[in-house]
């Protein structure tokens, strides 16, 4: 990370700790001394209760590890890795060097992967995953609603100033009064507003128990779709290899209760989802889902992307009976692995040669191949029209590395099992 953008990071915490203070202890000291309505005792009791409970799911946003992937994988329930049955790969991280399991993201910021990753907040300086994402829900909520009282105990001090606006100016708040009431009604009526937006963002996400890199994937599987169906229903990724492209459905989305209940833990303690002090999600869940049933069991998320395949097809199927194979000598043996790791070489040149393939109108320059929509709404041209097609955004201009995800890893992360970990599973298989 470079220096300055790691600075930055620093002061995310710090600022936002100011502005909580500010918010909470400065409008307190100028409603005390308020005299056209000073703040009664219940006032006091609920602005710093407010004030108690939004310091405490703040802290544990920011500073609960969001997970990463134990070296002991008995140790929690995973499944054996998921393979993408349209492609013939495995979930492969190649900077953690493990299986990545279903809904994991690698981090840039964090530097591993995350189990059902979010996106990575700024403003905490952490991950919103499977284990920070019921503190951080709790953290908008309890900052919305208390903000929001806090709005209207500010308008209606706000609402006395006016009405007394033709009185003696001595006989009104001071200059410095009116100032600090202006400041705050400023900065609290933006905060609220933007935090608003993000709860109910963050809400209607859980509803679907759809996370916002998965919100992203689904958008991008749907431009996919709708660029294979005037194409006869398939798509051409690298080398020629041929990709059918199919609607899919979202599969972790399993009801509403559920997902709820998975957004916020697994608990289905009502009382516990608005509990600060909750406890956070056993440490042994976050590597494996249920589904929904509608698709296929072979079907993986994401959908098959062709610009996502690094190799042809062919090349890249791995099944037990294309493991590696026993020797009848030790030279064989090491000749087999020299021409493997040869092979392999090659492959990652000519994958580093796919990740600036050009983006799909300007392999395909005919208009009606595709429509504005399937552009996504970013900047398609100019100064990024060399990033490839994994710079593809969604209708909100935003792209993988908007919410933390490291695209280099990501993008093609159904890479090539290095050949030593397909020798152990042989060797498990035996």
């Amino acid at each position: 990370m470079p220096a300055d953008e790691f600075s930055i990071s620093q002061l995310a915490v710090p600022a936002v700790s100011v502005l909580i203070s500010f918010l909470a202890y400065t409008s307190q000291y100028f409603f005390l001394h308020f005299e056209s309505a000073p703040l009664r005792k219940d006032e006091i009791w609920k602005i710093n209760i407010f004030a108690l409970c939004i310091w405490i799911c703040y802290f544990r946003a920011c500073y609960i590890n969001p997970g990463q992937l134990p070296s002991d994988r008995k140790s929690v329930d995973i499944d054996s890795p998921e393979k993408d049955h349209a492609t013939g790969r495995q979930r492969w991280c190649r900077r953690c060097e493990a299986y990545k399991p279903p809904r994991s993201h690698h981090c840039k910021t964090c530097q591993r992967c995350i189990p059902k990753m979010d996106h990575h907040c700024p403003w905490t300086s952490n991950c919103v995953s499977h284990f920070t994402f019921p503190h951080f829900i709790r953290f908008l909520f309890y900052a919305v609603v208390g903000m929001s009282y806090l709005e209207t105990l500010l308008y209606e001090r706000a609402s006395i100033v006016w009405n007394d606006r033709d009185l003696p100016r001595y006989m009104g708040p001071s200059i410095v009064q009116l100032a600090h009431l202006f400041i705050l009604l400023v900065v609290n009526s933006f905060t609220v507003f933007a935090l608003f937006i993000l709860l109910v963002r963050s809400l209607y996400s859980m509803l679907f128990n759809m996370t916002t890199i998965e919100s992203w994937e689904m958008e991008r599987h749907e431009t996919l779709v709708r660029r294979a169906r005037v194409l006869g229903g398939h798509l051409e990724g690298p080398g020629g290899v041929k990709i059918k492209i199919k609607k899919q459905e979202f599969p972790y989305d399993i009801g509403l209760w559920t997902n709820i209940k998975e957004g916020m833990g697994g608990s289905a303690n009502i009382i516990s989802w608005f509990w600060p002090l909750a406890a956070t999600p056993n440490r042994r869940t976050g590597w494996k889902f249920e589904t929904n049933g509608f698709e296929d069991p072979g079907s993986s998320w994401p959908p098959p992307d062709p610009d996502r395949i690094p190799l042809p097809a062919s090349q890249a199927l791995h099944d037990d009976s294309q493991l590696p194979k026993s020797y009848s000598s030790a030279r064989d043996t090491v000749e087999a692995f020299n021409r493997r790791q040869s092979e392999d070489l090659n492959r990652r040149v000519w994958t580093s040669d796919i990740q600036r393939r050009k983006r799909f109108h300007e392999r395909y320059q005919k208009d009606n191949y595709e429509s504005d929509e399937d552009r996504g709404s970013g900047p398609v041209y100019g100064d990024e029209s060399d990033e490839g097609e994994e710079s593809w955004r969604n209708a909100e201009g935003e792209r993988l590395r908007d919410f933390g995800v490291d695209e280099d890893v990501e993008f093609y992360d159904e890479d090539d099992v290095p050949l030593a970990v397909l020798m152990q599973k042989r060797k498990q298989h035996r």
